[in-house]
């Protein structure tokens, strides 16, 4: 039996009545304070043209949590590396990697992390990059190489440093490349639980040993919102399901309040739309968390679970990662042969 690796994700939410200022205060105070409760690593994550996400200029947001914190590994859940040049990527992340030595991950995706049409505003010729994915992949690899220096374009600073790489997804296609790279491999189950079992089956099943990595690695992204009670919990996460609903049907807000009824807000064809995405969510109070956490972890065994959670208060949101903090250590699971 092992004890469990969590982690956080952060969108940085933007929430309705504050700015992206706020936002990025609160994220280092969360940063810190889950560096404090044994928090691994604290991610985020690339979007762009989103109103309630402001975590477009990702590198330099990572420079932000870094500085700010002494021990917790930060980094790109993902990077969206087709709407970067690989080499500006290397010395992006070999510049951090310089600044805060052996603390920085680099999580890469193939979406765009938009809409299509602020996507073609982003990559322009290059706006079918994403079949190039696997490619920029390895030619990241070899600019962080020391076999690069004899190159004509070199990633400095960048080439030599031990940056460790991240295959992210939610979809069996970046599972197969993963596993052909024997790179680790972050599932995006917060939002997309379909393919997740299938997913990972793949990944561990096709897996072929590297250089950095001798055995399958899984990290499940995952909602979690804890809180004292069940009642206050399932009152927090509605605020989670509007967002969801924002991305159902294309009308997205700022992250609104908690309310005591959804009834009101959604139809049943938008509920049951974002029922499918809430697969692997935690929702109620330390008790019910730990009961949905040990089913899940002996379902699945995925090596690290990274914390997600779209909470409006922001004490609340803090309080949410405490409790989920406690209760993990409470939970065990065989170890994978």
């Amino acid at each position: 039996m092992a004890g469990i690796t969590y982690s956080v994700l952060d969108l940085a939410t933007v929430v309705a009545g504050k700015t992206p200022e706020d936002t990025f205060r609160h994220s280092l105070e969360l940063a810190q304070y889950a560096e404090e409760l044994g928090y691994k690593r604290y991610w985020l994550a690339e979007h762009h043209n989103m109103i309630s996400v402001a975590s477009s200029a990702t590198s330099v947001l990572i420079g932000y949590i870094a500085g700010g914190t002494k021990t917790i590994r930060v980094g790109s859940g993902g990077i969206m590396l087709p709407n970067h040049s690989p080499l500006v990527i290397a010395e992006q992340f070999g510049t951090l990697a310089s600044l805060y030595p052996g603390r920085i991950d680099l999580g890469l995706g193939r979406a765009p992390g938009t809409d299509q049409v602020t996507a073609m505003a982003i990559r322009g010729s290059r706006f079918n990059a994403a079949h190039d994915f696997p490619e920029d992949v390895e030619q990241l690899k070899t600019y962080f190489s020391d076999d690069n220096a004899s190159s004509q374009v070199r990633a400095i600073p960048g080439e030599g440093l031990d940056i460790p790489i991240w295959i992210l997804g939610s979809s069996t296609d970046s599972a197969r490349l993963a596993a052909e790279k024997g790179l680790p491999y972050a599932f995006a189950s917060h939002f997309a639980p379909a393919q997740f079992l299938t997913a990972i089956n793949i990944y561990r099943q096709n897996f072929k040993p590297s250089a950095t990595l001798q055995k399958p690695y899984v990290i499940s992204c995952v909602n979690v919102v804890a809180a004292d009670t069940d009642a206050e919990a399932n009152r927090l996460v509605t605020s989670l399901l509007q967002f969801f609903m924002g991305v159902v049907t294309g009308r997205r807000r700022l992250l609104q309040p908690p309310v005591d009824s959804m009834d009101d807000i959604w139809n049943a064809q938008e509920a049951e739309a974002v029922g499918q995405m809430l697969g692997c969510s935690f929702i109620g109070s330390p008790e019910t968390i730990r009961e949905d956490l040990q089913s899940f972890m002996e379902q699945t065994k995925v090596d690290e679970l990274m914390v997600t959670s779209h909470i409006y208060d922001h004490q609340a949101r803090l309080h949410s990662y405490e409790i989920f903090a406690d209760v993990i250590k409470k939970v065990s699971v065989p170890v994978l042969n």
